[in-house]
């Protein structure tokens, strides 16, 4: 169904960033209406991972992807935001002081500022040059994500990667499938020291199995089911070690889409913006999370959650122009609807 619609500020983007921009603004009294791709909010964190515990939400010494989607969504829920879901921004136009968005769908929408927590744009795993690929992925052998932890009890797992979601996986699926083997080609990962700290101690007790150095060479099985993975040393050394499934953790393609052709100041397909407001080249423009680039960022969910609060205060005067903001925190001001 096609919208039109008049709001205070237009965020690009629903994935955690982007829905603490809605309370963000909320608490100041803006209007909100969220455009997401995807066809559910969430971001990467429900898209990809939704069951993938996150580490370093503060007040949380673990929370899965989903919960945090789902208390964020809860948070910005007594501001009323519209969500405009499943179509893409494709055009962002100056208009009287403001702002008219169109999307894919044919919406048209008019804000008087814009937020852009896109995470990195649109996103696809980065996948494995492996033969036969397409079909073990039809068959569900081969996956980039994963969607629920179940799918895994009692069956044979080989993790390739050496990042964050392979560490933090191969802890997790360690608990319910009957086997877990991780590939890397060196003995250093690139996760958070703690976790790959953890990762080497479920070694050490032999509850997880290290093919190092070793790289993904093959897939065996009858074309669809997956029964095992090749995997080769740098010096052509080759091994097969038996699997149900294989999880490729070797990143996202990222591809910004219709937001590069908007005359924002891009670096290296990020968005550059002024780190005290988060706001771009565009006046009246800002970008949050991980698509937003300044000296010393770090691509943390928490830092997308300040940079959220930065923009929405940054914004304040152009919805309410002339108007004083006297801001207090939320424990003495409470949270009402706006």
């Amino acid at each position: 169904m096609t919208a039109i619609v008049e709001t205070d500020v237009a965020i690009i983007g629903a994935g955690p960033a982007g829905l603490f921009a809605v309370f963000e603004c909320g608490m100041l009294k803006m209007k909100a209406v969220v455009i997401d791709a995807l066809d559910a909010i969430g971001g990467q964190c429900s898209a990809l991972y939704p069951e993938k515990p996150i580490f370093d939400i503060p007040a949380h010494p673990s929370i899965e992807a989903g919960d945090l989607v789902a208390a964020l969504e809860k948070q910005a829920a007594p501001f009323l935001p519209l969500y405009l879901l499943g179509r893409r921004v494709e055009t962002l136009v100056p208009h009287d002081g403001g702002f008219t968005l169109t999307t894919s769908a044919g919406d048209r929408v008019t804000a008087k500022a814009v937020i852009i927590a896109a995470g990195a744009g649109a996103f696809g795993p980065n996948r494995p040059p492996l033969e036969g690929l397409p079909g073990y992925e039809a068959g569900g052998g081969v996956r980039y994500l994963v969607a629920r932890r179940e799918d895994f009890r009692g069956k044979r797992v080989v993790i390739a990667g050496g990042g964050d979601s392979a560490v933090d996986w191969a802890l997790s699926l360690k608990q319910v499938a009957a086997k877990v083997t991780v590939v890397h080609r060196r003995p250093k990962f690139r996760a958070a020291p703690e976790t790959a700290a953890q990762l080497e101690a479920a070694a050490a007790k032999g509850e997880v199995e290290m093919a190092i150095p070793y790289q993904l060479h093959g897939l065996e099985g009858d074309g669809t089911t997956l029964t095992g993975v090749q995997l080769a040393t740098l010096k052509g050394e080759v091994k097969t070690v038996p699997a149900d499934h294989l999880l490729a953790f070797f990143g996202l393609s990222m591809e910004l889409g219709p937001i590069a052709e908007w005359g924002l100041g891009l670096s290296h397909s990020h968005v550059a913006v002024n780190p005290a407001t988060c706001e771009t080249n565009i006046p009246g423009v800002h970008a949050i999370g991980d698509i937003a680039t300044y000296p010393g960022k770090l691509k943390l969910i928490l830092q997308g959650f300040s940079e959220a609060a930065m923009a929405a205060h940054a914004i304040h005067p152009r919805v309410f122009p002339g108007q004083a903001l006297h801001f207090e925190y939320s424990t003495s001001k409470g949270v009402s609807g706006g």
